[in-house]
């Protein structure tokens, strides 16, 4: 993946968030990162899809225990394509009222979804990132030779109010929270191209594909054979659009990460037997 104006903070807050999808939450910042738009992938529904009825889910998620409202009688989720108000209002709940001007106004829902779903492919396209463009600019060190370029830890410290954000949370409101809303996630999901597979089945595949993650030994090393700059290392440069997002974030805020992406799987997913 290359970088252009920077999709740090974006993409880190598009992890995040997608997070609290996946219990939900991560993200982008500038496009220092992006290359050139891509289109949304989405697997088409086949002959044999349609004929294949839907399996039993690997890791089910258990309906919320406790959503009423002072009568006593369960609060109605609203329909998907209106419920963009209705989640904003929980995500201000767990995160706080400064997360809202970080967010797109429309189809939240549908964006996190498409946004956890493609964070193991090379590239998360503009158009379904949940987080709108912020400030921020990427910096490259210079490195031994001309042509050698060193991911600056300047860059870093740009990741920590998120990371910090994410640390502080309460990790079984956030899973209360996607419990919630899981019929709405679900719906998403299978309306992206996913008719007979279960949505958090997928965020516990993307969890372990992240823990996955290398953690380099020294500075990262970047070249810059055209605009955009890449990563010298070529296995390093062939990794996921999350992946990479981990690396570019600091060796301690990855960890940070990590550890709470394994405290999450914790919540949702079923032991291996």
């Amino acid at each position: 993946m290359s970088f252009v104006d920077d999709p740090d903070i974006k993409l880190l807050l598009a992890l995040l968030l997608a997070v609290i999808l996946a219990v939900a939450a991560w993200f982008y910042w500038d496009d220092i990162f992006v290359p050139a738009e891509e289109p949304v992938v989405v697997l088409p529904q086949s002959a044999e899809d349609e004929a294949t009825p839907p399996r039993e889910p690997i890791h089910p998620i258990a309906p919320p225990e406790m959503s009423m409202t002072a009568e006593g009688e369960l609060v109605p989720l609203p329909p998907l394509d209106d419920s963009d108000a209705y989640f904003l209002l929980s995500l201000i709940d767990l995160f706080g009222s400064g997360i809202e001007p970080l967010l797109v106004k429309e189809a939240l829902v549908d964006k996190f979804v498409a946004t956890v779903d493609n964070l193991p492919r090379g590239h998360v396209a503009e158009k379904i990132r949940p987080v709108g463009r912020l400030q921020g600019s990427f910096v490259a060190d210079a490195g031994e030779t001309a042509k050698v370029y060193v991911l600056s830890p300047d860059n870093f410290a740009r990741y920590s109010p998120l990371v910090e954000l994410a640390s502080l949370a309460d990790l079984d409101a956030v899973v209360a929270t996607y419990r919630r809303f899981y019929p709405l996630v679900q719906e998403s999901y299978e309306r992206l191209g996913y008719p007979n597979a279960y949505f958090n089945d997928r965020v516990v595949e993307v969890i372990d594909h992240l823990l996955d993650t290398p953690e380099p030994d020294g500075p990262v090393r970047l070249r810059r054979p055209h605009v955009l700059y890449e990563f010298a290392d070529a296995e390093l440069e062939a990794l996921s659009s999350g992946q990479k997002l981990l690396l570019r974030m600091g060796p301690e805020n990855g960890k940070t990460v990590k550890q709470i992406l394994r405290d999450l799987r914790v919540r949702i997913a079923q032991p291996s037997s």
